[in-house]
């Protein structure tokens, strides 16, 4: 168990060893919760790590991005 302490602003340091072992670097986004009493970091995910998950459906973001603008365009009328 490892203590930390709350600096003015809220920020707290998380120790090397822990940075370390769970691999987060400078700049990386991390997920905050609560769970009851508790305080629980995760390491967030990026857009690269979802990269490949998504199937190929042959269309550019573009093209996706106008389809769900007319999408959403129907379902307001």
């Amino acid at each position: 168990m490892k203590t930390v302490k709350v600096l003015p602003k809220g920020q707290i340091t998380i120790p090397k060893d822990v940075r370390k072992h769970m691999g987060i670097k400078e700049g990386d986004t991390l997920v905050i919760e609560k769970d009851n009493d508790k305080v629980v970091l995760k390491k967030g995910k990026t857009i690269f790590d979802y990269a490949g998950t998504l199937p190929d459906i042959g269309m550019s973001i573009k093209e996706m991005r106008k389809k769900a603008i007319k999408e959403a365009a129907k379902d307001r009328a």
